[in-house]
């Protein structure tokens, strides 16, 4: 156990001291938050993210593989766009373009496999629906946050435009919708996660439950003498209620 912990550690350590070959270089701004917050948990840390994009990209007409390497990149932003920049792009194309949308993804290795079952939790619960677990042969465990509200069109062909500016305009404006959609479940899934993650209260020990039980005082048998007691004053009790009645209907009459 203590093995796996310290490879875990090690993982961990490799992974976020590394330099970020991504195109952008950096953590997407709208999901800043959530990468740190995992990365500070003992339990699990990032190994690669997107908040989600509406890109643009010209790839070789004569190739028949999907190729996202070679691919030239036109237009992209992890934000809400205009027809226009998108329509500016696209007249750059001289190959094979395609306008996509690509929801939020996360990838988080775990330490455990219940750790990485939470997560998938979270995220199912969230609205990626299409999340996932792998395990590596080195034992990794890979918890990647997904989901299905994607769009693909191709938008044109050796250079040549496909489509008119009335269908682009609609593209442009379901990917946005998209977008929005995108956003709610990101921060619906940053708000449970804090939930999920947050500091369980330790459990005590059966000495310290059984210090916590209430004291129960056994209450004393009666006996015949309280009984004899008891009634002895009850009687006493009605004969002063009774001079205090009489004297006072004689104060009344006189």
């Amino acid at each position: 156990m203590a093995g796996d912990n310290v490879t875990f550690q090690q993982w961990k350590n490799q992974c976020l001291n590394k330099c970020d070959f991504s195109k952008k270089g950096s953590v997407d701004e709208d999901i800043s938050h959530i990468v740190s917050f995992i990365n500070s948990h003992d339990r699990y840390f990032t190994t690669s993210s997107c908040s989600g994009r509406i890109i643009l990209f010209d790839g070789a007409w004569d190739c028949q593989e999907v190729q996202k390497r070679n691919c030239s990149w036109l237009f992209v932003t992890h934000q809400k766009c205009h027809s226009e920049d998108v329509l500016t792009s696209l007249e750059k194309s001289v190959g094979d373009g395609t306008f996509k949308f690509e929801p939020f993804v996360l990838h988080v290795q775990c330490k455990q496999l219940e750790d990485a079952q939470l997560l998938h939790t979270v995220a199912v619960n969230s609205g990626f629906r299409n999340s996932g677990i792998t395990v590596g042969k080195k034992g990794k465990i890979i918890m990647a946050v997904r989901s299905t509200h994607c769009l693909e069109v191709p938008v044109s062909h050796k250079g040549t435009v496909l489509i008119t500016d009335k269908y682009l305009d609609f593209l442009v404006r379901v990917s946005n919708q998209k977008m929005e959609e995108n956003l709610k479940r990101i921060e619906r899934f940053y708000e449970s996660l804090q939930t999920a993650l947050q500091p369980q209260e330790p459990r005590c020990s059966l000495k310290e439950a059984a210090d916590k039980k209430p004291v129960y005082r056994r209450r004393r048998k009666r006996t015949k003498d309280d009984s004899v007691r008891d009634c002895c004053q009850a009687i006493k009790d009605h004969n002063e209620n009774s001079e205090e009645e009489t004297d006072c209907n004689l104060l009344f009459l006189s």
